[in-house]
């Protein structure tokens, strides 16, 4: 619902680069086997899985996030400790990372209105007709992300109006940022 858009504008915008989740996904599945990381494998070895009620696909998107999460993590602390600032986009990003005190900074896109996902995909896949399953399952997936995100004080932001996206995003970034700068003067002896 825009997080690719958002990320390479950003990305031009602070001068740094992007890495994709997906990226991450391709390369774990290139160098594991099933058995090593079934979740991570888990729509290559049960395609028909992705036909199930949108409720089990949801439970399925978590397990995968769930698995991922320390491989994410892995990359968030390498660029922390080294100091190269990055986006991270994905939609297996977990909100774990970002706290309101540390270096990571976050903000999670939610569109709820399926019927606008379901228009999104469309235009994006025009062959592959509407998408309505696939709709509700990405609304019913960024409910439960939003719900996790809001809990640990990551800004959540509706993807509309797109032409402001990224400098909403930036905003939501820029006033956690001085937030948590505010508390460190606040903070100190």
């Amino acid at each position: 619902m825009g997080k690719t858009g958002v990320g390479r504008a950003l990305a031009r915008r602070y001068d740094v680069p992007v890495v994709e989740v997906d990226d991450i996904v391709e390369s774990l599945l290139a160098v594991t086997l099933p058995e090593h990381l079934p979740e991570v494998h888990f729509w290559r070895t049960h395609p028909e899985a992705a036909h199930q009620s949108p409720e089990s696909v949801v439970e399925r998107q978590i397990a995968i996030a769930r698995a991922l999460e320390p491989a994410i993590e892995a990359v968030v602390a390498n660029h922390v400790d080294t100091d190269t600032p990055v986006i991270l986009e994905g939609d297996y990003v977990l909100p774990g990372p970002a706290t309101p005190d540390g270096p990571v900074r976050a903000v999670f896109l939610h569109e709820d209105d399926e019927e606008q996902v379901t228009a999104n995909y469309l235009r994006r896949e025009p062959e592959a007709g509407p998408q309505r399953h696939r709709a509700r399952v990405s609304v019913l997936y960024g409910r439960w992300l939003t719900a996790r995100a809001r809990a640990v004080g990551v800004p959540v932001i509706s993807p509309r109006p797109w032409d402001d996206l990224a400098d909403r995003v930036a905003e939501a970034v820029e006033d956690a940022s001085a937030n948590t700068m505010a508390s460190a003067r606040t903070a100190a002896p």
